[in-house]
């Protein structure tokens, strides 16, 4: 057990895993969308105001959704594009994202995607 707490302790350091389990616990309805507000740039933001609402990652029969797995790819410096995939139970669901590190060298989520589909901020509404 000792183990599984150093591996999730180790997981925190990584950006694309600490951005991964706080888009799910917005996306799950356990957090408030305005809790991403410093977190996100772009068209982010609007994206997670789209998608929260509805909570696609909300708990099958009650079990809490956990980020599985999370991988990266660096497509250039300051940047990553992120996968996770999202179990709740006997459910699967996958989400994708992408960091941007700023100036200040923290690091933000540009952009939302979950299985596949991207919204578009301006399709609120």
């Amino acid at each position: 057990m000792a183990a599984a707490a150093m591996a999730r302790a180790r997981r925190q350091h990584q950006p694309h895993y600490w951005f991964a389990d706080r888009l799910l616990a917005v996306l799950s309805g356990q957090r408030p969308v305005h809790w991403m507000l410093g977190h996100t740039i772009g068209e982010a933001y609007e994206q997670l105001v789209c998608l929260a609402p509805g909570a696609p990652l909300r708990p099958a029969e009650r079990v809490t959704p956990v980020v599985r797995h999370c991988g990266e790819y660096h497509p250039g410096p300051g940047v990553i594009e992120a996968f996770a995939r999202i179990g709740s139970g006997d459910r699967v669901s996958a989400m994708a994202f992408r960091l941007e590190q700023g100036a200040d060298q923290r690091w933000r989520c540009a952009a939302v995607e979950l299985g596949g589909e991207r919204v578009a901020a301006h399709a609120a509404g």
